[in-house]
């Protein structure tokens, strides 16, 4: 079997740094706000490109922190819109819902599987206050017509880069195009910790400051309490073994160009679309999304010759039981993605061998 994601072989080829990281931070003696996350935090800041970066408990309280900061700095209020790509996981709309702003879902452009920067004007109200884009499967989301339209609305710009640690925008990494970027460390991310972790990048020494007492209980300093905060924070094993991963980072990307370079190269089917083949630096591949109408019959086919393949996500946010108020939403190109997308197997492990079988096995449907 092909697996889609052998994530003990990802951290096994690391495993000798990984393991002495662990046992250098179980022999200090202190597993909560010491030295091993900040310095994480001073290293993924340095990665990424910001002043700062605040580890977090996962990806999804690192969204909702960052509106939470927003709301108690006075940029944003309950009720603000914020506009997001429809064709997102869940997290990034459940940020916003939670935090008692409405999220404005905004249709993909159908190529790119990007939010569509022709229907975000469109889509702008009188308490649109905010733009949240999501970098989806490891793609830089971020374009010049996109900056345009914050510049000219005067829009928050938030990201979310739960997929695509490393991608580059021109220059710029991704999760320091704007205000404020949420970063998700779950196992299977390009960034993995052996658990839950996340993190929040920015510019922002306000900002900043809240998120930070906002996930210590809403404390700045001991036993006094400013804000209604919540307990989420990154625990000093995680933060240990992900500065070992963040170092060969930019190596393990590159092996996922590798393979999807491959992939580009070898896969030919009238039935089988990949997106357009894009600039190798921006993306870093954390998924592989094709599109077909005979997605299903092709899941199977692949999982009978011993491919193991993913969906990401077979129902959108919006046909979700927990979002039932927007049953008679229509969202057409959203809705065409989720029916249609299948997940190849992708990571830094995957052998040329293992990709050329895939891309075989495609090619032979």
């Amino acid at each position: 079997m092909i697996r889609f994601l052998d994530l003990g072989k990802v951290n096994a080829a690391h495993g000798a740094e990984i393991e002495a990281a662990i046992a250098r931070a179980v022999r200090s003696g202190w597993y909560l706000q010491g030295r091993e996350v900040a310095s994480f935090e001073e290293e993924y800041a340095g990665f990424i490109g910001t002043a700062k970066a605040v580890g977090v408990a996962n990806g999804l309280d690192a969204l909702i922190l960052i509106f939470r900061a927003l709301i108690e700095s006075g940029r944003l209020s309950p009720g603000d819109e914020v506009i997001v790509p429809a064709n997102t996981y869940i997290a990034t709309i459940l940020a916003i819902t939670e935090t008692g702003l409405t999220p404005r879902l905004v249709e993909p452009d159908p190529v790119t599987l990007q939010i569509d920067p022709l229907k975000i004007e469109e889509a702008l109200g009188p308490r649109t206050k905010a733009l949240m884009i999501v970098h989806l499967y490891g793609r830089c989301a971020y374009n010049d017509r996109i900056a345009d339209i914050v510049k000219k609305h005067n829009l928050i710009l938030l990201e979310d880069n739960a997929q695509a640690h490393g991608a580059f925008y021109d220059t710029r990494r991704t999760g320091s195009l704007g205000l404020a970027a949420a970063h998700s460390f779950y196992p299977g991310k390009n960034l993995g910790a052996m658990g839950d972790a996340g993190a929040v990048t920015t510019d922002d020494e306000e900002l900043e400051n809240i998120i930070r007492a906002l996930a210590n209980y809403g404390s700045q300093r001991k036993y006094v309490f400013k804000y209604q905060g919540k307990n989420s924070r990154l625990d000093e094993i995680q933060a240990a073994l992900l500065r070992v991963k963040l170092r060969h980072l930019d190596a393990d990307n590159n092996e996922r160009r590798r393979v999807a370079s491959i992939y580009y190269d070898s896969i030919s089917h009238p039935d089988v679309m990949l997106p357009p083949t894009p600039d190798m630096h921006r993306n870093v591949f954390h998924i592989f999304p094709v599109l077909s109408d005979r997605r299903d019959e092709l899941q199977r086919y692949l999982k009978d010759n011993g491919v193991e393949t993913l969906i990401h996500y077979p129902i959108p946010p919006h046909r979700q039981e927990c979002y039932s108020e927007w049953a008679n939403m229509s969202l057409p190109i959203t809705e065409s993605i989720h029916s249609r997308e299948l997940s190849l197997p992708i990571s830094p492990v995957l052998t040329d061998e293992e990709a050329i079988k895939v891309a075989t096995l495609i090619n032979n449907f």
